[in-house]
């Protein structure tokens, strides 16, 4: 039986849990809102969160946040939306800056050093276990493939904008919707099934609420709501530090970065790498991945990963004085998350009403099919990418790192054949890193 309503404080209860469970990625995150929202409570039908789902792909952001923003918003209105998405990063934040913390503090004792090299092998077949299963659900025919194809040519060989790529790949979904509109047609997304669970409190007929009809007085309201809370940050920061001080320009940085993450954090990641560790030298490349690492360790969005950024570029450049190094890393921290994410917020309390209106409108999620497609291109080249820092870290002329190379086969078995957890798998590296440091260890102890 569906329940008759659904108290703010048991909602607040509900997102508070996922924050500190939300492991997995977005394929794990979303399956849980699935199996706690629609399965067990039935506070959403199954369509309803499909399409909700679908909204959220297509829009830049981390669509596993914006799905708890949107179901959210759909429960309790504007502030139900704002308390379910801060609670789904907050954790992970708090989290971040605190193993930043100890990765700055602790990282080069051989011990810690010996489990980062175990779990770098990890990531870069985590990675390409990414591309692998959002892109056996997405690349369903040739035209698909080869805008895959096409996506990966282009960024790898021809260093092609990622925004280009998207860009293009948008326009074609949608000409290829007026012409093979078969070709473009999604499911919902993460290999989510489509049985009935029976009656839901927001059901496939229930009535959009009041709140959820689209209200031009109330756009206009959150539009300029959300311009004054990113004018103000900005406007301080730039009042505090000028227009070209660090915290200015990651404000600034990762603002345009939040607008860029179609198909999740993999994707945007070049575009952090570029500007992080090549142009402002935020932290370095073993970092980056370094960050990645832990990011995969923690709850919450992998797009949390740029909290790391942000700590790594506080604490080396210290833009609040040099004996505040760590005051500098958690400021830092903070401005990148809320640049971030609060695109995403609006995303979804602007643009739900116009999610409501149009359940089942193809037009609006052709374009997805291709933008998805070209993603998979786009991550196998951030595979290939962190294969060629980890396999050969002093350069592709240099020596080859073969116990890397093989921990990372292995690392990729596990995730392919054996169907292990994405946690269980970085665990295994990490100790078969600091087994090794052990094996050396004792090997020149008997010599």
């Amino acid at each position: 039986m569906n329940p008759a309503s659904v108290s703010f404080k048991e909602a607040f209860r509900f997102w508070l849990k996922l924050g500190f469970i939300s492991f997995g990625g977005p394929a794990g995150q979303i399956a849980i809102m699935h199996q706690e929202l629609v399965e067990r409570r039935r506070w959403i039908s199954e369509r309803r969160f499909l399409h909700a789902l679908n909204y959220c792909m297509l829009l830049p952001g981390p669509e596993a946040q914006q799905l708890a923003i949107y179901l959210g918003w759909l429960l309790h209105r504007t502030w139900g939306g704002v308390v379910a998405g801060l609670l789904f990063i907050l954790p992970s934040l708090f989290l971040l800056i605190l193993l930043g913390w100890i990765y700055l503090r602790f990282g080069q004792v051989p011990e810690i050093a010996a489990i980062l090299y175990g779990v770098k092998p990890a990531v870069t077949a985590i990675v390409l276990f990414s591309a692998y299963r959002i892109g056996s659900r997405a690349l369903k025919n040739g035209l698909l493939w080869s805008l895959a194809v096409l996506a990966f040519l282009a960024i790898f060989a021809l260093h092609a904008p990622f925004p280009l790529i998207i860009l293009i790949a948008a326009v074609l979904g949608t000409i290829g919707e007026r012409i093979v509109p078969q070709a473009f047609v999604i499911g919902g997304g993460y290999g989510l099934s489509k049985p009935n669970f029976g009656s839901a409190l927001i059901d496939d007929h229930t009535p959009v609420p009041e709140h959820a009809r689209f209200c031009r007085l109330h756009l206009i309201k959150l539009v300029i709501t959300g311009l004054i809370l990113w004018a103000g940050v900005m406007g301080l920061l730039c009042w505090q530090y000028g227009w070209h001080g660090m915290l200015t320009q990651m404000g600034w940085f990762f603002t345009k970065a939040a607008f860029l993450t179609f198909g999740g954090a993999y994707a945007v990641l070049p575009y952090v790498y570029q500007g992080a560790v090549e142009h402002y030298h935020w932290l370095s490349a073993t970092q980056m991945i370094d960050g990645l690492a832990l990011g995969e360790t923690t709850p919450g969005p992998l797009i949390m990963i740029v909290a790391f950024v942000g700590f790594l570029g506080g604490w080396n450049q210290m833009p609040l004085g040099t004996d505040a190094s760590l005051l500098s890393a958690i400021t830092a921290a903070t401005v990148v998350t809320y640049f971030t994410f609060l695109p995403s917020f609006l995303f979804i309390l602007a643009g739900g009403p116009f999610v409501e209106s149009t359940r089942g409108n193809l037009k609006f999620t052709a374009p997805l099919s291709a933008i998805t497609a070209a993603v998979v291109g786009v991550i196998v080249n951030l595979a290939v990418f962190f294969a060629l820092h980890v396999f050969w870290p002093k350069g592709f002329n240099d020596t080859f790192d073969s116990i890397a190379a093989l921990i990372g086969a292995i690392a990729l078995l596990a995730l392919f054949r054996y169907k292990a957890s994405i946690i269980s798998v970085i665990a295994a590296c990490g100790a078969s890193g600091f087994l090794l440091l052990f094996i050396r260890d004792w090997l020149l102890n008997a010599q």
